[in-house]
């Protein structure tokens, strides 16, 4: 049964109404009927979605992921399974990236000396500068 208002779909939620309104425009979320002077109303069908939608962006899914995780509701578990190992490839490939990144900083930051009054190291580095 469809009682709640957009506000107390969103404070139920954990989300502000903004967040309801752009996932409507998104198609992540139904946009019932208004009927004549009155106010559209929601069902818990929204509240679940919406906590579909938060748990997914919560494994690194983006919301046009989350659209196509939805639009397979219905589908067979091996096509849900697919886009979730493609997440999980991308999600291994930027912890390499990371581990590279801060291997360089650890390289970077050691090399830096805090003597008063000589010239930062790491910034001339960073500047293509030879000291």
């Amino acid at each position: 049964m469809a009682a709640l208002t957009i506000g107390q779909v969103a404070r139920r939620a954990g989300v502000h109404v903004e967040t309801i309104r752009y996932y409507q425009r998104l198609g992540l979320l139904p946009v019932p009927e208004k009927p004549p002077h009155g106010v559209r109303r929601y069902g818990e069908e929204t509240i679940r979605r919406l906590h579909f939608i938060k748990r997914a962006q919560g494994l690194g899914f983006t919301l046009k992921e989350i659209r196509e995780l939805l639009a397979l509701d219905q589908a067979d578990c091996s096509q849900v399974r697919h886009l979730a190992e493609q997440k999980l490839h991308q999600v291994e490939s930027k912890i390499r990236e990371l581990e590279r990144l801060r291997t360089g900083l650890r390289e970077a930051v050691a090399v830096c000396r805090s003597d008063p009054g000589a010239r930062c190291q790491l910034l001339e580095s960073l500047l293509g500068r030879e000291i």
